[in-house]
């Protein structure tokens, strides 16, 4: 859905008009004279051309500061989060310096801690499209299964690409002592290897498998999975920790306490991310709320730092915007400020919403002394 932040892509100011198929000016043909009488006669659809050049203007000029804003944005940390534990960017008015400072606990820990997610890659399309007898089966969603279960139940496809995985495991079991891991974590490591390999060597003799045997294996080595877990969260908040405490040095307390941070993640992993819990603790907390920014995507953008920037910029600029060109009008103001469309208060008035945003937007006063009809922002 497009959002007041959404519209304006990274085009020039000049660039944006253009695209978007109409000037940022109306043409002297359609500009009246000084000492004509009345206005020269236009087509409904010059009519309306002219209106939609207001708001080409308006993102030209919008494109235009956020260009320029982009170039003064610092200090500003850019995390982008990957099977690394995450590359941090720190972005100053001296330049710029990335680093992934993780440790290969993380990387290594997590890896085998997806055994079963891997199998269940693997499986998954094979399976009933009917909801297994499973203790957590009235949190499924029937149809969900049914997508997800695309291939014939009965096929025997699955037996090829398991063995394939099979053989990774394998390797990764002999290899795994000469990996240097701590003690508990090479044992851990090892039951999972085991129990997967366990359960792909019945399911390919049976040429069966069901989600009661797949559960029988995931439920057996999970108490190694969150010992997996546990070395991972260690060594990502060490390194986290280790990078913004050498940063802060760096760039001094003064110009900390301003620190903008940008977090790059996926959709599912936007909420509680965890560079996000780790980093917070690290920034001046008076200023946690509006300058730890997660930034949920759907794939990693071609260009993350300038993604970063690009939409700091935003948020910074409409920041201002917000207090100055609606000064008497704090809701509004917020809106704008935040990532709440404009027009949201406004469309759940219209369609009877309920609840303290429809309520508040109900009482909220106008935003100047103008009759109703006449304001431009009504809530």
């Amino acid at each position: 859905m497009a959002t007041r932040r959404g519209f304006i892509g990274s085009a020039s100011g000049i660039g944006t008009a253009a695209l978007l198929g109409y000037s940022a000016s109306p043409s002297a043909a359609d500009t009246p004279v000084a000492g004509e009488v009345g206005a020269v006669a236009v087509t409904p659809q010059q009519a309306k051309d002219s209106i939609f050049a207001v708001n080409a203007g308006m993102r030209s000029n919008y494109a235009t500061l956020k260009a320029e804003l982009i170039k003064h944005l610092s200090p500003v940390i850019v995390v982008q989060n990957d099977a690394k534990g995450g590359r941090f960017t720190l972005v100053t008015d001296a330049g710029q310096e990335s680093v992934n400072p993780v440790a290969e606990t993380f990387e290594l820990a997590k890896s085998i801690a997806h055994v079963p997610l891997g199998l269940f890659s693997v499986l998954a399309s094979y399976l009933a499209d009917k909801i297994p007898n499973l203790p957590n089966a009235g949190r499924m969603d029937a149809h969900d299964l049914v997508m997800v279960a695309f291939n014939d139940d009965k096929s025997s496809a699955w037996i090829t690409p398991l063995k394939a995985y099979a053989t990774t495991l394998t390797t990764a079991r002999r290899n795994l002592a000469a990996a240097g891991l701590p003690a508990a974590l090479t044992t851990s490591c090892g039951n999972i290897l085991d129990g997967a390999l366990k359960f792909i060597n019945t399911s390919v003799q049976t040429k069966v498998f069901d989600m009661a045997s797949f559960e029988a294996f995931s439920a057996s080595v999970y108490p190694d999975i969150r010992v997996n877990m546990e070395h991972a969260a260690q060594a990502q908040i060490a390194g986290v920790q280790q990078i913004m405490k050498t940063w802060r040095t760096k760039v001094g307390e003064a110009a900390w306490a301003d620190l903008y941070c940008v977090v790059l993640s996926q959709w599912t992993t936007s909420v509680l991310n965890q560079n996000t819990i780790i980093i917070k603790d690290c920034m001046n907390a008076a200023k946690v709320a509006t300058h730890l920014i997660d930034l949920p995507g759907l794939e990693t953008p071609k260009d993350p730092i300038f993604t970063a920037l690009d939409n700091l910029a935003r948020i910074v600029q409409d920041n201002i915007a917000a207090e100055m060109v609606f000064p008497k009008d704090t809701k509004v103001a917020d809106a704008l400020k935040g990532n709440q469309d404009l027009l949201s208060d406004e469309i759940l008035i219209q369609l009877g919403g309920s609840g303290a945003t429809a309520a508040t937007a109900k009482a909220a006063p106008a935003y100047n002394t103008l009759s109703e009809g006449m304001c431009p922002v009504r809530k």
